[in-house]
């Protein structure tokens, strides 16, 4: 471990210590939640994205570990495994230094420089390399020489210093060029989504991600051709011959052709794709990482909260689907109403809904954002309600993922698909945390190329991203979904089922502590979750809050050292400041868990998320054909990308704020300015009614910094 620590430390600019400690609690089956949260004092208080970051690399470094072995065990069973190659493939920071260590070894199908050495023509490549063929000899036919020169030129493409050298060159002057590909047409009806890049060319050092992923896509579909590499190649082949080679001119003849013929046919593919990927790479990151930001931002928006709901799902020809829901999320009621097939039908829907709010004693309406919501939206307002409610316009991406899912069909079984959606939708705006965990993060609709990029790096840091929004909110024990259990630090789905078959049996659970009662879930698994999981009518108050049991005697002293007991502590603002927290102190337990502590004996359980805001769009304005250059409208982040952010102005086409729109300062990172689900101003640029695009300003709307 200590070699990880120091290789982990350094690249991370950490303090070693930190790391071990932290790799010491990952190895013990540590949650990164858990620890950035319970183990300050033994990680140096670092946070979550810190813990990640050491998690990640200490699985890279564990895996060229295993490669390093395999190759050592390969060349030392061809009994060519030196003392001084061991050293340096021991010594091997990288993947690709490994293999580039390994290439001359690595068992190879025939090529021409195997055949040519079957031929005898080792020795002649051997005087061409020292310097002593002679051309005029006349001992060996042109055959034999390129016999030779491919034995060279095998030679060149497997030195490690070599394709450091060629690597170097790559670096400093690669270009990443696209054109049309190989027997495409012009007229092409593919063509046209990536007209764009028809004739396209930047250093690899400037292309930002979202092109990289761009041309790649085009290239996938057979669209474009993609290059990456230096224009000229001279300087990348000279860096293939000997510096100093002794000799006449015919030698350095002979070298220089086979240089010429390794870099074509064997060093620029193979260094090519190795930049290729390191791109994509590196697109696939940013990709990713903008993708967990938004979802992110998304889990943690700011529910309505336990509020009786009416939910629409709008719909033209096939009715809206009208769900009501008691103030825990469940079901009550469902019709289908039919508003936009006649006056007639407009008029019962009015009736309807105004029947069903005053019936179930609703307090909030959801609408679903998709096709016919403005209109719905604009059926609702011409409602004449008894007791004041709330409509909002509810992102529907995903619903219908969720209804046609196993969780729906087991939540509803005897309910189709469009009663299901209508619920998320209703639910969403409740809590939309409980609600979005059911789905597939990739199905939301907050990314763009979700996929185009790596799937296993995606589903893997997504769900690092839910699982710290889940455990950072907190859940409650005795109403939480299985979905949102599963994601609860040290719990995941196999003993979320155990949990609530447990509950379903027992009824619901008194304090933490009975969840030691459940099968399967040990002493680990409790230590691991119970800080993050609340249990609201427990007679101990501090299963309400964010105090890890763990620390329960420790506030029990607390609580007697000012003469009272912990329930009266919490409520006493004047009894918490006379504690002296230095009191309490010890190596485990030090400033950053007391300080914490008194935070959460302060507000306990309190929920991060913002409060609610309702939004509303501009009246006037319910389709694209409204829109006209000049206007001023309200709007809703709804995706950010690393080139703008999309906002949606209530024509069920988002508008595009171009990175170089968002502000009167230059912006690197569109998440400086917006967060998703904001509600903002913004100004029309332009339409393009025939692209269905509208281009849109936040310069000069004062709204436009966080």
């Amino acid at each position: 471990m200590s070699n990880h620590a120091t290789i982990i430390a350094s690249r991370l600019e950490l303090n070693q210590r930190q790391v071990e400690k932290t790799i010491e609690l990952l190895e013990q089956g540590a949650t990164v939640p858990f620890i950035a949260r319970y183990r300050k004092e033994a990680t140096g208080s670092l946070n979550e994205v810190q813990i990640a970051a050491i998690r990640d690399l200490l699985v890279r470094l564990k895996e060229l570990d295993k490669r390093r072995e395999a190759v050592l065990q390969s060349i030392g069973e061809q009994g060519k495994l030196t003392p001084e190659l061991r050293g340096r493939i021991e010594a091997a920071e990288t993947l690709t230094d490994l293999e580039d260590l390994y290439l001359p070894y690595r068992p190879k199908r025939r090529t021409r420089a195997t055949m040519a050495i079957e031929k005898g023509l080792e020795p002649l490549a051997d005087s061409i390399m020292n310097g002593k063929w002679r051309a005029e000899s006349g001992e060996w036919t042109e055959e034999d020489l390129q016999g030779a020169r491919d034995i060279i030129a095998e030679r060149m493409s497997e030195d490690a210093a070599v394709r450091n050298r060629v690597r170097n060159i790559f670096r400093r002057k690669a270009m990443l060029t696209s054109g049309l590909a190989r027997g495409v047409k012009e007229d092409d009806e593919r063509v046209g989504k990536f007209e764009s890049w028809l004739d396209w060319k930047e250093p690899i050092g400037k292309a930002p991600s979202h092109r990289i992923l761009a041309l790649f896509r085009g290239e996938e579909a057979g669209v474009l051709r993609v290059h990456v590499r230096p224009d000229d190649s001279s300087e990348a082949i000279a860096a293939l011959e000997p510096k100093h080679m002794n000799g006449d001119s015919g030698c350095q003849r002979q070298v220089r052709q086979a240089a010429e013929d390794a870099y074509k046919r064997l060093v620029e593919p193979s260094i090519e794709t190795e930049f290729r990927n390191q791109l994509k790479e590196k697109a696939d990151r940013e990709a990713i990482r903008v993708f967990a930001d938004n979802l992110r931002q998304l889990l943690l928006a700011a529910p309505m909260g336990q509020k009786r709901t009416l939910a629409i799902d709008p719909g033209f020809r096939t009715g809206c689907k009208v769900v009501c829901l008691d103030a825990q999320g469940q079901l009550l009621h469902n019709e289908t109403i039919y508003p936009f097939t006649s006056v007639r039908e407009e008029r019962a829907a009015v009736s309807k809904l105004e029947a069903m709010v005053e019936a179930f004693e609703i307090e909030a309406i959801a609408i679903g954002n998709g096709t016919a919501g403005r209109e719905t939206e604009e059926v609702v307002q011409r409602c004449r309600f008894k007791n004041k409610v709330v409509a909002v316009s509810v992102s529907e991406a995903g619903a219908s993922v969720y209804s046609a899912s196993d969780v729906a069909r087991r939540e509803f079984p005897d309910y189709d698909i469009t009663v299901r959606g209508a619920v998320s939708i209703g639910r969403r705006l409740m809590d939309p945390l409980s609600e979005l965990v059911k789905i597939d993060p990739k199905s939301i609709g907050v990314g763009q190329y979700q996929h185009d990029v790596d799937q296993k790096l995606l589903a893997a840091s997504l769900a690092d991203t839910v699982e710290s929004c889940v455990n950072s909110v907190g859940v409650e024990l005795n109403t939480a979904s299985r979905e949102l259990l599963s994601y609860v630090s040290g719990i995941g789905p196999a003993l979320a089922d155990k949990i609530v078959e447990h509950r379903n049996r027992n009824g619901a659970f008194a304090d933490r502590q009975s969840l030691l009662k459940v099968k399967g879930l040990g002493e680990k698994a409790y230590e691991q979750c119970a800080g993050f999981l609340r249990v609201r009518e427990s007679k101990n108050p501090l299963d309400r809050s964010a105090v890890h049991p763990e620390r329960y005697a420790l506030v029990q002293r607390m609580a007697q050292s000012v003469g009272t007991d912990v329930e009266t502590l919490m409520k006493d603002k004047e009894l918490r400041g006379r504690i002296r927290l230095e009191d309490f102190a010890t190596e485990d337990c030090g400033m950053p868990t007391l300080k914490d502590i008194m935070r959460e004996l302060e507000k306990p359980g309190l929920d991060p998320r913002a409060r609610f805001e309702v939004f509303e769009f501009d009246k006037n304005v319910s389709k694209i054909e409204d829109v006209q250059a000049g206007m001023v409208l309200p709007g809703i982040v709804t995706n950010i990308t690393v080139f703008g952010a999309f906002v949606d102005i209530g024509v069920h086409q988002d508008g595009l704020v171009h990175i170089s729109q968002m502000a009167d300062r230059r912006v690197a990172d569109p998440g400086e300015v917006v967060h998703l689900h904001q509600h903002l101003k913004v100004k029309v640029l332009d339409v393009d009614l025939r692209r269905h695009r509208i281009s849109l300003t936040l310069k000069g709307m004062m709204n436009n910094e966080r």
